[in-house]
This record gives structure tokens, C-alpha cells and sequence, in this order.
């Protein structure tokens, strides 16, 4: 598109756009009058009642588990004992009042950002789609978000628990604490907490201003030249708004800047605890007030550096505390990192970074991730259930009870380990989604969740490359870990398993162990387990109508009920998305 060049184009660009943006922000802001209050009282009586339902519960249950478990020691479990019914306590009252701040921002916001969408390029009957994106989706989507509540305070929770029940491996410590280190962590975590509250919180108020200033000069700069993030059109009505709310962002990080302070200061006692010295965690209580200064001023481009001093805070050799499977995935992430940065098989396409604001906004969002994984499960999902690997007996108990680790855990975890395979074959320096499609440490989503799982797994791709699997040994490792415990080496002998190497079969156990343990933990994630359930409905009623099971009568009606009642929540959402400019990727895991 055409970039206003000169005074006289670039001031008519900007008077232009004044009554286009206002007449949006006007309907935009009465819609989130109308629906903002219906969607802040089903979050906040919805996610009330489960909470509130479900804290007995959760009360008795934690105390049972931290009794029962063989993984904390006893000096550990007293204090666990003593202390548990301050946060147990404190959990309601801290979700309660999230809840209610969740509601309010998704009701108010959500409709404004869809009035906003509706005028983006792509789009077609904009006037209608002004008026109506952001009213039922919302409703719907906050009807969504009690759901994914009730999954995590019912399911999540319970899994959590029960896996701190579970029985220690072999070579394996209960956790547990020495009492005389206690009295100094205890101590340099009283002195941290309101010094590390006091200076973090001062630097974030004395910088606040900056911030604004900085972000308001930068945001008109892009909207009058059209620059930046506000090249496309698409992206214009935006600007205003983002200008409008800049400083409601400046406010929100001075507020996480001073919750984020209590962290800091907490961790200094966990500093003196691991270094059993004072010293150590008083000189962590100052770095991390120096590292926090030194990361603002990168973030405004201010000054290099931090006019703080940052003392060491670990002794010699204190690379203990770090784990040697966080060094190898360290180091494997930053030797991708390298090989991909030298320019190194180039013919194929990688998903680089977007030039545009919303293709940008699409590349990071860790949907797509989601959307990689669930079509994978969906593809081998019909084929092992044309295989027998699994029976109509595995999806009815994963739909009316929610159990069943075969579809939730093992199918999952195979999709993966086959684009690990995949990945380790042709020698990728990232995961291999697709034929043509390399997911890598620089288009990964920018997401915590996200990041803790790719390190792990590129270490498992290098794994997989050195064990040269055969493709007679490939097929066998698809019945294996949909069938067998994958324990010991032993579980694999009459399975017929082509090689008979003792120490390959315990790797490949190793391996197909840790997949497993980190589809559990993905388990977990509320919007997962919600997903995997209409994925495993799909597939029970496709396989029926295909003949490839005969399913329970009962189950069959039910599953219908509950397909039709999630394509009618789903339809507003669904027309929302369709008219927004996106950008998707295809991938093929299969």
C-alpha cells in the first residue's frame, strides 16, 4: 500500500482517520457496556462455584497426598503439614478475585478488539460484522473459560496430586531439607522481601514515565508515517487504540513489577539456603535489584548496563543446582540456534519473522501449536483405530470418564515421537512439522510453556538421531508404546522388536517415558484437556459411521448431544475468526 510521504500527506492521513477511529472506538465501547457485565457474572459466579465447591475437597485431598507420599522427607512434611493451610486458605480468595478481574478484562476488551477486527482487510459485509463480532462469541467464550476452570480445579489438580503420590523409582531421593540451614534463609528472606519490594518497585515508578512517553512518541511516529507495526492497513485502527490503552500497559508493569518483587526477595532465602551462606543471599538480594534495573533500561534503550552494583551470589562450583539435562538442553538449543543463524540448508522454508504487525501477532500465538499436535492426534487417531491399537472401549471410557492414558498420553506422545523420527531423518536443525515446514527456536512460539518444552525435545531429537533406527524398527515402536509398559528392556522381548541390543531398547524406553511424562504435564493445561475431548468424540463417531467399531447405543447418543452443543457454542467464534485477517500454516505431523 501507498506510505504518506511529506508533511501535507502524512497530516491528512492522520485527520483522515480521527472519525473513522472514534466512530469505532464509540461502538466498540457500547458493546462492551452491553456485554461486559454478562461475561465479568458468568466468570466470576461460574469460576466461584467451582472453586468454592471443589476447595473441601482440594483441602482434604492435599493433606492425604502430603501425608501419604514417599517423595517428601519427614523434616519437609512437617513443615509442609504446618504451613499448607496458610496457602490452602489463601488460593479461594486469590482465585475468586482473579476471576473476577479475568471477567471483567474479557468482557470489556473482547468485544472492543472484535469491532476493530471486523474492519480488516479480507473481511466481507464489514457494517454487520461491526455490529455483531464481539456479542454472543464472547458470551460463548466466557461460558469457555468456566469450563477450562472446572477442568483444571477437577482434573488437573487431582493429576497433580496423584502423580506426588505415586511410588519412587529405584534410583531415587525423597526431597527434604536440612533444619539448620533454615534459620539464615528465613532471615535473608525477611531482610530481601520489603528491600527487594522497595527498590524494584522505585525503579519501576521512576522509569514509569519514560515508559510512557517513549511508547506515546514511538506509537504517533508509526500511526502518521505509517510505519512499523502500522504498515497495513489492517493494522491502522489499532493504532489509536493502542495509543488510547498505552498507558494502561505502562500501569500494568509496575504493578507485575512490584508483585514480581516479592518473588525476588523469596528467592534470596532459597539463595542462602542452597549456598548455606548470609552472605550469598544478601548479594542476590542486590543483583537481582541490578539485573531488574540493567533489563528496564535495555527495554526503553536507555543507558547500557545498571548503575547498581550486581555482586556474585554462588559460590565456586555451585553448578550443582543445575541439573545436567538442562545443560544438554542448553546446549543443543544454542548449537540449532548457531547452525540456523549460519544460513545451513537453506532450501528449506523455515517460518521466519513477519514483517507485518498481525502476522506477527499469528506466528507467535501458541494456538498453532495446538493446532500441529490436535491434527496429528486426529490423522494417526483414525489409523491406529483401523489398526486395532485402539478399541471403542479405550474412547468410551475417555468420554464418560475421562480416564484412559492410551488416548490421552500414549497418542499424543507417539504423534511426537514420530516427528522426532521424522525430524532426526532428514537432519533438521528444529522439529520437522511437515514436509516443508521447520519449526525452530526462532519461530517458536514466545511462550514459558512453550519454551520448557523445546529444549527438552530437540535433546531427544539428537537421541534419535545417533540410535539409526530401521524402518521395520519404526513400525514396531508405534505398537509398542500404544500397547507395552515401556518400563524395563524385559517388557520388550516378546514383543518382536527387530534389534535385540539391550542398552538401544532401554534409550528408545527412556525416551518414549519422557514423551509421556510431557504430554501428561500438557495434559493439564485446561484448553487441552477440553480439545482432546472433542477430537476423541469425532473420532468415535467417525469410526462408527465407517464400521471400524461398534460402539455403545448410549455412548453414541451422547456424543452427539454434546457434538451438536459445541458446534452451536462454536459458530459465532468460528465466523469471528474466519473474518479476521490471519495467516495459517497447514502442518502435517503424520
Amino acid at each position: 500500500m501507498n506510505v504518506p510521504v511529506g508533511f501535507i500527506a502524512k497530516l491528512w492521513s492522520l485527520v483522515s482517520f480521527l472519525p473513522f477511529f472514534v466512530l469505532l472506538l464509540l461502538l466498540g465501547s457500547a458493546k462492551a457496556l452491553l456485554i461486559g457485565p454478562v461475561v465479568a457474572a458468568i466468570v466470576f459466579l461460574g469460576d466461584s462455584a467451582v472453586i468454592i465447591g471443589l476447595w473441601p475437597a482440594h483441602f482434604v485431598w492435599t493433606y492425604c497426598c502430603v501425608l501419604a507420599t514417599k517423595r517428601i522427607g519427614p523434616v519437609l512434611k512437617i513443615l509442609a503439614v504446618v504451613f499448607l493451610p496458610l496457602p490452602l486458605l489463601l488460593l479461594p480468595v486469590l482465585g475468586i478475585v482473579g476471576s473476577l478481574l479475568v471477567g471483567i478484562g474479557y468482557g470489556v476488551f473482547t468485544p472492543l478488539m472484535a469491532t476493530f477486527e471486523a474492519v480488516g482487510e479480507g473481511v466481507a459485509d464489514k457494517l454487520s460484522h461491526c455490529f455483531l463480532d464481539g456479542t454472543a462469541s464472547t458470551i460463548r467464550g466466557a461460558c469457555m473459560v468456566v469450563r477450562d476452570v472446572t477442568d483444571f480445579c477437577f482434573h488437573s489438580y487431582f493429576s497433580f496430586m496423584d502423580e506426588l503420590s505415586e511410588k519412587m523409582g529405584d534410583d531415587e531421593e525423597p526431597t527434604d531439607i536440612k533444619l539448620s540451614y533454615l534459620p539464615r534463609s528465613f532471615l535473608v528472606a525477611l531482610v530481601a522481601v520489603p528491600l527487594d519490594v522497595l527498590m524494584i518497585t522505585g525503579v519501576a515508578l521512576w522509569k514509569s514515565p519514560c515508559m510512557l512517553l517513549k511508547g506515546w512518541q514511538r506509537l504517533c511516529e508509526d500511526l502518521v508515517g505509517r510505519e512499523g507495526p502500522f504498515l497495513e492497513t489492517v493494522c491502522v485502527p489499532f493504532a489509536g487504540l493502542a495509543i488510547i490503552l498505552w498507558p494502561l500497559a505502562v500501569i500494568a508493569g509496575v504493578i507485575a513489577s512490584f508483585l514480581s518483587s516479592f518473588f525476588f526477595g523469596l528467592h534470596a532465602g532459597l539463595i542462602a539456603y542452597q549456598e548455606a551462606s548470609f552472605q550469598m543471599g544478601l548479594s542476590y538480594m542486590i543483583s537481582a535489584v541490578a539485573l531488574y534495573d540493567e533489563y528496564t533500561n535495555d527495554l526503553l534503550y536507555l543507558r547500557e548496563g545498571s548503575c547498581l552494583p550486581r555482586p556474585k551470589y554462588r559460590k565456586a562450583g555451585s553448578a550443582k543446582y543445575e541439573t545436567g539435562r538442562n545443560k544438554d538442553e542448553h546446549n543443543v538449543t544454542a548449537a540449532s540456534a548457531e547452525k540456523q543463524h549460519q544460513g545451513q540448508r537453506k532450501h528449506r522454508r523455515v517460518l521466519h519473522r513477519s514483517k507485518t504487525f498481525m502476522e506477527t501477532i499469528q506466528r507467535l500465538r501458541p494456538i498453532q501449536i495446538w493446532d500441529w499436535l490436535f491434527r496429528s492426534c486426529e490423522i494417526n487417531g483414525r489409523i491406529l483405530l483401523s489398526e486395532g491399537l485402539i478399541s471403542s472401549e479405550d474412547i468410551e471410557e475417555f468420554i464418560t470418564k475421562g480416564k484412559g492414558k492410551k488416548l490421552s498420553i500414549k497418542l499424543p506422545a507417539w504423534c511426537i515421537l514420530h516427528c522426532l523420527i521424522r525430524s532426526a531423518k532428514h537432519d533438521t536443525h528444529g522439529l520437522l512439522i511437515s514436509d516443508d515446514v521447520e519449526v525452530t527456536n526462532f519461530n517458536w512460539p514466545k511462550d514459558k510453556v512453550f519454551d520448557w518444552m523445546l529444549g527438552p525435545l530437540l535433546v531427544l531429537k539428537e537421541q534419535m538421531k545417533k540410535l539409526e533406527l530401521t524402518e521395520d524398527e519404526e513400525l514396531c515402536l508405534q505398537k509398542l508404546i500404544m500397547t507395552n509398559a515401556n518400563e524395563k528392556p524385559s517388557d520388550w522381548d516378546d514383543c518382536g522388536f527387530p534389534s535385540s541390543d539391550g542398552v538401544k531398547r532401554a534409550q528408545l524406553q527412556a525416551i518414549i517415558r519422557r514423551l509421556q511424562g510431557i504430554v501428561a504435564n500438557m495434559s493439564r493445561i485446561p484448553s487441552f484437556r477440553r480439545r482432546f475431548m472433542s477430537l476423541a468424540r469425532a473420532l468415535y463417531l467417525e469410526a462408527i459411521d465407517a464400521g471400524t467399531i461398534d460402539g455403545s447405543r448410549k455412548v453414541e447418543r451422547k456424543v452427539k448431544a454434546d457434538i451438536a452443543s459445541e458446534e452451536l457454542q462454536s459458530r459465532d467464534v468460528g465466523d469471528t475468526k474466519g473474518s479476521s485477517n490471519g495467516t495459517s500454516v497447514d502442518v502435517d505431523m503424520v
